[in-house]
């Protein structure tokens, strides 16, 4: 089954991401030669996110003004139905993927002074503070609540280390240990009120032999019964 990000397995030919043999984007590049070597592009990952998006358009307005942080690929924005849509990211890829209808960002996720208090209803992450120190992360929280609405919500998908210990550091950028109980104390500590909760959401990563079968998501997703599950589901209000 394909899931979003965390720890794919490389593919056999190369991806081409338009970043080869420039280390130095000129918008931006979070860590060299990352997309190629832990995110490269798959054309059945905005497959298995249409799915995603279905699932969680419950927590989701169809009027909302949307903010995804760490957009990468872009996967979530894409598919996600909404007024309007930002998807930010500190590397350039963003502006590549992003949809005819996304206004991609290039920038810092920590610092969102781009953005004015209260323009949004629903900040968005997909294995994102992982990456990132704490003084950063609770940067991030921060300026996440402040541009929130009141009564808007946070939506984070996380690796969550106690169902899946051994491989959480398979991606060399990973920095941070959150579980589904640290996460959500992390979160009540910024001054976030946890709705819902979901230990067990989605595997951790997919071994490339099942990439193609997305039309389990759905399946998944309903299932009380998780195998592989790896990634939790956190939905907090402001």
């Amino acid at each position: 089954m394909l899931v979003p990000q965390t720890d794919p397995e490389s593919p056999d030919v190369p991806v081409q991401t338009g970043l080869e043999g420039n280390d130095h984007a000129e918008d931006g590049v979070y860590i060299n030669r990352y997309f190629e070597t832990r995110l490269p592009h798959d054309e059945n990952r905005s497959k298995v996110w249409k799915h995603l998006c279905e699932y969680l358009a419950r927590w989701i307005a169809p009027d909302a003004d949307v903010l995804e942080l760490g957009a990468g690929w872009c996967d979530f924005a894409n598919n996600v139905r909404a007024r309007r849509i930002v998807a930010m990211d500190l590397d350039a890829t963003v502006k590549r993927a992003a949809a005819s209808h996304v206004t991609p960002v290039v920038g810092d996720c920590t610092d969102l002074s781009a953005f004015e208090n209260g323009s949004f209803d629903l900040v968005f992450a997909s294995n994102l503070l992982e990456h990132l120190e704490r003084r950063d992360a609770s940067r991030l929280l921060g300026e996440a609540r402040r541009v929130l609405r009141p009564g808007g919500r946070l939506m984070l998908l996380q690796p969550n280390f106690r169902l899946n210990p051994g491989r959480y550091f398979d991606d060399f950028t990973h920095v941070s240990i959150f579980t589904d109980q640290s996460l959500g104390d992390y979160l009540v500590s910024e001054g976030f009120t946890v709705e819902k909760m979901l230990p067990r959401f989605l595997p951790l990563t997919m071994k490339s032999r099942g990439s193609k079968l997305t039309f389990l998501v759905p399946w998944y997703l309903r299932s009380p019964v998780k195998p592989f599950a790896g990634q939790m589901l956190l939905v907090a209000a402001r």
